[in-house]
């Protein structure tokens, strides 16, 4: 029916005796239900049931006793952004749905209990609360072996004094630390890594670093869920093969870190030299030199140059060159 205007109505679901009563119907709004029955001819307990399915759809609204018939470009423009909000409402759940599936599918492989001859739960639990500081603690005393370390944001973290303290204190006992850092908070936390330096832990960096976790010998391992840097829910595993894989993964994190030399000698203030030196000469954009140290443009481009100045060289091609001579790289 192009061009005529019912079709728009019946896109709209109605029959064709609902479409004709609401053009009957919209010569004569803002009169009383009575009114209105009287002009188009019908009892009013029989209109007020007709005008259902327009009412449904806001074609026909009341206001007090008076019918009203809105425009009705307003109307579809509502029904649009109406179905449209459902739409993203139903997209959004639908994509809770879907990821909820892979874990159904999981579950549905679990073996069936006759044909196992022993069945025992994993070490470990997902929790949230109770107090942090306590319970590394608890882990440091009920562990041996190396600690190992993800820190993406540890350091602006309030309880991070108290943390460094204990880890002093599990280090004068003779334990290891390790911890791998972005390599932003060479900028952001000079004095919190040159602090986990002194204490012995030694430090690297690199460009991003993909959650918060903690190792604790092979017996202990904490790491959000899902992983990130939230606090809680946490996952404490103590299931030995599980540590021993999630250490793997942090040696595999750690053969790929650049070590810092200044605090590797342990001391000094921690520079982003080496980063820079290495950057140059694997040919990074200072854009991306820029994004990995999480400071603007302007300071790379000021600190190359000044590490430039103090090499004696006008190109980045010369700057590495004379670099490895010195022994910087």
């Amino acid at each position: 029916m192009a061009g005529d205007p019912s079709s728009v109505l019946m896109a709209l679901g109605l029959d064709r005796e609902a479409e004709q009563l609401y053009f009957r119907l919209a010569p004569v709004s803002g009169h009383t239900l009575v009114g209105v029955a009287r002009l188009v001819q019908e009892r009013p307990d029989r209109l007020l049931r007709a005008l259902a399915p327009l009412q449904e759809r806001g074609l026909v609204t009341f206001a007090g006793e008076r019918v009203v018939v809105p425009p009705l470009a307003e109307v579809v423009s509502e029904l649009v952004l109406r179905e449209s909000r459902q739409a993203a409402t139903s997209a959004a759940r639908l994509g809770e749905l879907a990821g909820a599936v892979p874990h159904l599918v999981a579950a549905a492989t679990r073996p069936d209990e006759a044909d196992l001859s022993d069945i025992r739960p994993l070490d470990g639990e997902l929790s949230a609360g109770g107090d942090p500081l306590e319970l590394l603690h608890l882990m440091l005393r009920t562990s041996r072996g190396d600690m190992l370390w993800l820190r993406p944001d540890a350091w602006a973290m309030p309880r991070e004094s108290k943390v460094s303290t204990i880890l002093s204190e599990a280090m004068a006992m003779g334990r290891r630390s390790r911890a791998i850092y972005p390599v932003r908070a060479l900028t952001e936390a000079p004095e919190a890594l040159r602090t986990r330096a002194s204490l012995g832990e030694r430090v690297r960096v690199m460009s991003e670093v993909p959650t918060r976790m903690f190792i604790l010998g092979d017996t202990h391992a904490v790491l959000p869920e899902p992983i990130g840097f939230a606090d809680s829910p946490r996952v404490h595993v103590r299931q030995r093969s599980v540590v021993a894989a999630l250490t793997l993964w942090f040696e595999l994190l750690w053969s790929r870190a650049a070590p810092v030399p200044e605090l590797e000698s342990g001391g000094g203030r921690p520079e982003e030299r080496q980063f820079l030196l290495e950057q140059l000469m694997a040919g990074a954009t200072d854009e991306v030199i820029a994004r990995k140290l999480g400071i603007g443009l302007r300071t790379v481009r000021r600190r190359i140059s000044s590490l430039m100045s103090e090499l004696g060289v006008d190109t980045r091609f010369q700057a590495g060159v004379e670099a490895v001579r010195r022994g910087w790289l």
